[in-house]
């Protein structure tokens, strides 16, 4: 299968060094490789968020036979290196573009939908048992520019107005107030939805409970040709063939550019760094001023995002490279660490313990996409999160499930998810 980047970068036999990785709890379940053929009625390809709770979802709502294709492991992917944000997000469009171009009634179903994936993952967890070391309450927006202040004011009357949010506006003394001061900040936007939590706890979980309700995940099982024969689809994997009715694609940032020909240059993996420092004593979060748990991030482009961890570590993430060859990893790591002394100067010598880094999700339209495929409707492919996709995964995962299951069409999704995913176009 070919991929934009470095080979290393979806090959599961490289090491992922992350925090999660060294701090989750082993796997609950075994996953062994698909050997020999196979039938189902519902194949999925990925075992993410969306994966495992299309699968969830298909055997526990709908009672339908389910098997989970995964190239790695449960959560290898963006699900077990993400920085762990369950909050609003998915698209990198305004309300006011996503109005204009969807029609105002749309975009606040949209908006509603973010605010429901966000309780499906509590609900989930709660439900299932799994313990994802939940933290922090909401999330905090921060205007690194002067510039960026009005915009903030002006998203909290759209969440009061649309979401009926307590959604609170701080200026740049009451961010220190709060335990969250940082470095070229101007003001802040707390919007009370969402909570941190640990994101491969969270993936091993779905897991298990997929699995638990009937749910056949084979790992260590990349699809190498995808071929359909009258109205079966035939998945073949390095072991063997899993031959199905209908197939969830949900492999979001790791899609294969030959997976499906429908899906060639429909998505564009793009590159996000992390790393953790090690546990920070009171004395040091008191001498920087950012002693809150709440997610953060800031209003770049290529955004930074950050949360203290449970035990004191500060979690930094950012968008941006094109290289993911392994030889540049240090690189990385240093420019990491550059930025971390830049936000957080009282941190600036603070060792950093883990670095790592995975591929979010870019649709030519900015927007998350859930539906069929238009030349096969026994295809529903459910990605395109735009770095966002630990509620919006889990929500569209379900969305599928419902879709594979003939239990929904798209007039019963937002039409800002359900509209055909567009192709990236090719310069001239």
């Amino acid at each position: 299968m070919r991929h934009l980047y470095h080979p290393a970068a979806s090959d599961p036999a490289v090491p992922v060094e992350s925090y999660w990785a060294s701090t989750a709890p082993a796997p609950a379940i075994t996953t062994p490789a698909l050997d020999g053929e196979a039938t189902c009625e519902v194949a999925v390809i990925g075992a993410g968020y969306t994966g495992l709770s299309a699968a969830y979802h298909l055997a526990t709502a709908h009672g339908v036979d389910v098997r989970v294709l995964e190239r790695g492991e449960p959560g290898w992917g963006a699900s077990g290196r993400n920085g762990g944000f369950c909050c609003l997000g998915s698209s990198k469009l305004s309300f006011a573009t996503l109005a204009k171009r969807y029609g105002r009634e749309e975009a606040v179903r949209f908006y509603h939908a973010q605010r429901e994936a966000t309780e499906l993952v509590a609900a989930l967890t709660e439900a299932e048992g799994i313990d994802v070391e939940r933290s922090g309450s909401g999330d905090v927006e921060i205007a690194h520019r002067a510039s960026q202040v009005d915009g903030l004011r002006e998203q909290r009357d759209l969440l009061r107005a649309v979401l009926g949010v307590d959604a609170r506006f701080y200026r740049k003394e009451e961010l220190a107030e709060h335990g969250l001061r940082m470095h070229g900040a101007h003001a802040g936007l707390h919007t009370p939805i969402g909570f941190g939590l640990h994101p491969l706890r969270y993936a091993r979980g779905l897991a298990a409970a997929a699995a638990r309700a009937g749910a056949v995940i084979h790992a260590r099982t990349p699809v190498e040709r995808w071929e359909k024969v009258g109205s079966e689809h035939r998945l073949h994997t390095p072991g063997g063939r899993l031959r199905a009715k209908r197939v969830v694609v949900a492999t979001n940032g790791y899609t294969a550019e030959d997976l499906h020909p429908a899906l060639a240059g429909a998505v564009l993996p793009a590159l996000s760094s992390v790393v953790t420092t090690r546990p920070l004593t009171q004395e040091e979060l008191s001498a920087q001023g950012w002693t809150s748990p709440v997610m953060a991030s800031d209003t770049r482009n290529l955004l930074h995002y950050f949360r203290l961890l449970p035990e004191g570590r500060m979690l930094l993430g950012a968008r941006g490279g094109t290289s993911a060859d392994p030889a540049n990893m240090e690189a990385r790591r240093a420019e990491m660490r550059r930025r971390l002394g830049m936000l957080f100067p009282a941190w600036k010598e603070v060792e950093i313990t883990h670095s790592w880094r995975g591929f979010v999700c870019m649709a030519y339209d900015l927007t998350p996409h859930v539906g069929r495929l238009a030349d096969d409707d026994s295809v529903i492919h459910a990605l395109a999160y735009h770095g966002n996709g630990v509620a919006m995964g889990t929500w569209s995962g379900r969305a599928a499930a419902r879709l594979a299951a003939g239990a929904a069409g798209a007039g019963d999704l937002p039409a800002v998810v359900a509209r055909p995913l567009p192709a990236f176009r090719s310069p001239r």
